[in-house]
């Protein structure tokens, strides 16, 4: 057995003490200062899924608010957000940021043209709008939900997805994400589908990225991966080092 399976197969033997671990990190950040609560924006995807099911374990579901973005998104994120929502008991609230999107688009293209990168991250950061004005009213946190992986790659939209209040989440790679998802009942759709942040039709991650989310677990696992993967991955890392420090200051 290689390192890289061996590795996941030692985190699989302790996944109950990663778990409680997790929880109670979440329990000291929200009941630690006395905040009401959580909420954690719900892409339909398995980081969000992971994330809503360790706060909903650690505070009930009473104190998590799980929040469905759409912004003319893909039908089968829509399901796998309502079946979550199900399987782990979170109260989930829509709000369509269709009308919002189209309006700001509309604004920016006055002044010039955007491309699909640049709208998706867009949405991404009218999710984050949304969830802090949430937060805000409801005197409770704005939940990260980016693993270790995406992190490591800056595969995250900086003022979106990027920003948030605590992440219980940042020290998982994919691979151990899906691993604990199971743990935590999240619905085999999730599990199995392919990963994507729903920015534009047909987008995934592995597709954007360059490389595979197994190409990029066996770097930060063992260190090494095919050299290919390997070049766009050291590539990625130094050229997103600006969404992993705080700002420069002189």
């Amino acid at each position: 057995m290689d390192k890289f399976q061996e590795h996941l197969q030692q985190y699989q033997a302790n996944i109950k003490e990663d778990m409680e671990k997790r929880i109670a990190f979440i329990r000291e950040q929200i009941d630690g200062p006395g905040l009401g609560g959580a909420v954690v924006g719900i892409s339909g995807g398995i980081d969000s899924a992971v994330t809503a099911a360790l706060c909903v374990r650690a505070l009930g579901k009473e104190r998590v608010i799980g929040v469905w973005m759409p912004a003319y998104s893909q039908d089968i994120h829509a399901e796998d957000s309502k079946k979550l929502a199900e399987a782990i008991g979170l109260n989930l609230v829509t709000v369509d940021l269709g009308p919002a999107y189209d309006a700001i688009v509309a604004g920016i293209e006055k002044v010039l043209p955007l491309d699909d990168k640049t709208k998706g991250n867009t949405k991404a950061r009218l999710r984050m709008t949304t969830l802090y004005a949430i937060a805000n009213q409801k005197g409770y946190l704005v939940i990260d939900t980016c693993n270790r992986s995406e992190i490591y790659v800056g595969y995250m939209t900086k003022g979106g997805d990027g920003l948030a209040d605590i992440n219980p989440v940042a020290s998982l790679t994919k691979h151990e994400v899906r691993i604990l998802a199971r743990e935590l009942g999240v619905p085999e759709s999730i599990l199995t589908k392919a990963p994507s942040a729903d920015l534009w039709a047909g987008q995934t991650d592995e597709q954007e990225m360059g490389f595979t989310y197994e190409d990029l677990d066996r770097l930060l696992i063992t260190g090494d991966t095919n050299p290919k993967a390997k070049e766009r991955i050291d590539y990625l890392h130094r050229v997103s080092e600006h969404k992993r420090r705080p700002m420069p200051e002189i």
